[in-house]
């Protein structure tokens, strides 16, 4: 009885990062399809034609609205994790290299946990921090060869950017008790959409001109890259702590390198081997069901 209880403990968690990680593995491809076939110069068009038809697409299939303090939370919510973090990612897309805004990014998982720390309580793991900083180097070996130059605002777009969803998504999971992940995130996409329409109009004046392949690229991004990703990464933070959902997101840029890889037809290095297997490791060490597993299985060997 003692093993069945325990083997459900340990398969219930990683049901639930499995869910988790189909958010960054759909991340890790908007880097390229934002750099390959969106228009630049317009981040916040490109921000709020991410936001605006997902959140409906979802409103629409969930039916329900927000209510009581809702109404705001959704809007802080909404511009923390979905608006301005749209436009940082954007920019960050248009002026640096992928490899370079996702290493900087995969700071996000000690960044939460901080957060976490410092609004939920919840005192990080010395294992999750041991598995934070090894993804980080093996994010690091994977992506930075230092073949361009970096350009500065594109760094601090990408900086702002973690820093405001690292604390929008612990400010969710704070929030969210009886809210359904489908309904979060509608909501927040569609307050993020709102606020930004009358913004992108002010300051870049006409929408783009966009062609058929500019059309799926935006397409792609919002019901993949965006309704579809955000109700796999909430669902994640309900059921899972902010730092372990953080060191599932760093199979972001593991996914952009491997699609790179794909679309270029080139073949890993051995460095870059190396990083992916970091990386994994780390994803797959942090997990709370595993640690769990590894502290019986090195009681068990004592006995």
């Amino acid at each position: 009885m003692e093993a069945i209880s325990s083997g459900r403990t340990i398969r219930r968690p990683v049901i639930w990062a499995l869910v988790t990680a189909v958010a960054p593995a759909a991340w890790g491809t908007t880097y390229f399809v934002t750099r390959e076939y969106l228009p630049e110069g317009y981040p916040l068009y490109g921000a709020l034609i991410r936001a605006l038809p997902a959140g409906l697409l979802l409103l629409a299939i969930v039916r329900r609205r927000p209510h009581g303090s809702w109404w705001w939370k959704a809007v802080v919510l909404g511009t923390l994790n979905m608006g301005a973090f749209f436009v940082l990612v954007y920019l960050a897309a248009q002026l640096l290299p992928t490899s370079v805004a996702s290493t900087v990014m995969a700071a996000a998982p000690v960044v939460m946990m901080l957060f976490a720390w410092a609004l939920l309580g919840a005192r990080p793991r010395v294992a999750q921090m041991l598995a934070a900083a090894v993804g980080i180097l093996g994010v690091a070996l994977l992506l930075l060869a230092g073949t361009r130059a970096v350009d500065p605002a594109g760094v601090a777009a990408s900086v702002a950017a973690l820093a405001m969803s690292s604390l929008g998504y612990v400010l969710a999971q704070r929030w969210s008790a009886g809210i359904d992940a489908v309904s979060l995130t509608a909501w927040q996409l569609v307050a993020a959409g709102l606020i930004l329409a009358p913004i992108a109009v002010a300051v870049e004046g006409a929408p783009p001109a966009m062609d058929a392949t500019t059309w799926l690229a935006y397409g792609y991004i919002s019901i993949v890259g965006t309704a579809v990703a955000f109700v796999a990464w909430f669902t994640g933070l309900r059921h899972l702590g902010a730092g372990t959902v953080g060191l599932i997101g760093l199979l972001n840029p593991v996914t952009g390198v491997l699609l790179g890889t794909l679309v270029a037809g080139e073949l890993l290095t051995a460095r870059q081997l190396l990083g992916v297997l970091i990386v994994l490791a780390a994803v797959v060490l942090g997990q709370p069901g595993i640690s769990r597993a590894l502290v019986r299985l090195r009681a068990w060997m004592r006995v």
